[in-house]
């Protein structure tokens, strides 16, 4: 059976694996995507509707601009028998056109279909955004590549985050009292 699980994973393998053909096996037809940007100066559709639309704005035209992309969601995974989901996102990738490093972070608002617990709706909500010159590549894929994903406890993301301030400031954004400990 089908799980939200499922449906999340199956995006976020299409979004960062530029698969625009999976969108199929993560949302309904007709489903509604909402982006929402409260950081960054990147450009998106406040609404989109249908999985072909989905897929232009999630993966085609995201993986135009970018390579290398890893999305986790910083939470366990969802019930199987759940039908609205929330959590927090963590991306790291780098720019096509001048190797710079993004490093972003956000809320995932889901609702699943009841039958077959595709997605009906999705807002991402874009709270933080830091872009870092292509140095720090290295340290910022190693990171990325060495978390268990795409469910990764914030905690443990925070634990291996390299000692860069704009990883930092993007851990504080997304979680300030781990951080805070830290």
């Amino acid at each position: 059976m089908h799980t939200p699980s499922d449906t999340i994973e199956m995006y976020l393998r299409a979004k960062d694996l530029n698969r625009p053909h999976l969108i199929a096996q993560a949302f309904a037809g007709g489903a509604l995507l909402q982006m929402e940007m409260l950081q960054g100066d990147g450009q998106t559709p406040a609404c989109t509707l249908g999985r072909e639309a989905i897929a232009e704005t999630l993966v085609r035209n995201f993986g135009r601009a970018y390579e290398n992309a890893y999305t986790f969601c910083l939470t366990d995974p969802p019930a199987p028998a759940c039908t609205d989901f929330h959590c927090l996102w963590l991306s790291a990738m780098t720019a096509k056109d001048n190797r710079a490093v993004c490093v972003t972070g956000g809320q995932y608002h889901w609702r699943f279909a009841p039958g077959n617990r595709l997605a009906q709706e999705l807002r991402i909500v874009i709270d933080t955004m830091q872009t870092l010159p292509p140095v720090d590549i290295l340290p910022v894929m190693a990171w990325a590549a060495s978390l268990a994903g795409p469910w990764c406890p914030v905690e443990l993301a925070l634990a291996s985050a390299p000692p860069i301030p704009a990883v930092w400031q993007v851990m504080q954004r997304l979680a300030p009292a781990s951080v805070a400990m830290a």
